[in-house]
């Protein structure tokens, strides 16, 4: 990781209309969760499927295609991505940190208003508050570096990406068995199944499958941008 190129992708995420992106999801969860206990709505079913539904099922791939595409994706249509490249730096260290400063975006802005969120409603109760803190982080993780690869290898990399969260990961992981087994949302919700202990909650993808896959897409995105960055000359064409 490169402390020069971090502190250079975070004051483009945090100085950018992104922010307000960001800032925006985390706390429309929270203030549900504050209204469904302000009204006696709060109990183990209603905190599940919050989570399921919004947490994890919306915000989540959202936030991940808003820090992933957003750590990388500006500077390649810009062309400034040219004077980063041109340091005596590895491509590979500059994926690796990008995909740092977007997956630390996550954890701050998905896995802690999740656990906010989630404690409003039964506080510690049933593990449902861990758990899906816990999913939120692996899960957003995960996204971070898909949407960050999606940035390298495309300029259509926020349009894809929408297309990916709200139709593959919203409607096809969601509704159709098969899919569920190559859907980041279903394995964050397996990581948090592993620490709830809910009855109104449980997950079809076993723990053995979910690792192992959250690693290998996590890990190969990250080298694979690493390595695409490598074919970017720096004319800024590939």
């Amino acid at each position: 990781m490169n402390g020069v190129i971090a502190g250079i992708s975070y004051r483009a995420l945090l100085g950018r209309r992104r922010i307000w992106l960001l800032i925006m999801l985390p706390l429309v969860l929270v203030a549900m969760a504050a209204l469904l206990r302000f009204i006696g709505a709060a109990d183990e079913r209603t905190a599940v499927t919050l989570m399921q539904t919004f947490a994890i099922g919306t915000m989540l791939p959202l936030l991940g295609l808003i820090a992933g595409t957003g750590v990388i994706a500006p500077e390649i249509d810009d062309g400034t991505i040219i004077h980063l490249l041109s340091k005596p730096i590895s491509r590979p260290v500059i994926a690796r940190t990008k995909f740092v400063v977007a997956a630390s975006m996550l954890a701050l802005f998905a896995a802690v208003p999740t656990f906010v969120a989630a404690y409003l409603l039964v506080n510690l109760e049933s593990g449902i508050a861990y758990g899906f803190a816990l999913g939120s982080l692996i899960g957003g993780i995960a996204y971070a570096a898909v949407f960050m690869l999606l940035g390298v290898l495309t300029r259509h990399a926020v349009t894809i990406g929408i297309v990916y969260a709200l139709v593959w990961e919203g409607v096809v992981g969601n509704f159709v068995p098969g899919a569920r087994r190559f859907s980041i949302q279903q394995w964050a919700q397996t990581i948090a199944d592993q620490l709830s202990s809910s009855a109104f909650f449980s997950t079809e993808i076993t723990l053995g499958f979910a690792v192992p896959a959250l690693a290998v897409v996590t890990v190969g995105a990250v080298v694979w941008a690493g390595v695409r960055l490598r074919s970017f000359s720096l004319t800024g064409d590939e």
